[in-house]
């Protein structure tokens, strides 16, 4: 599974990366980032609820 973060969307609350740091983080502009090409197997689950909290809907998941 892939993971990505529409950084035209994306307004830096820090949201994904406070609930799934493994996957997400924040780039030096405050803004957040995808840390994985793949997404984990074991982690697939929390990507998707992640995914459906961003307040901007800034992430999409393939």
């Amino acid at each position: 599974m892939k993971v990505f973060i529409d950084e035209d969307v994306c307004r830096g609350h820090g949201v994904c990366a406070a609930e799934c740091p493994t996957v997400f983080g924040i780039s030096d502009d405050g803004y957040g980032e995808v840390l994985v090409d793949e997404v984990p197997a074991d982690l697939e689950a929390e990507v998707r609820t992640v995914s459906g909290h961003c307040p901007e809907r800034a992430i999409t998941v393939e």
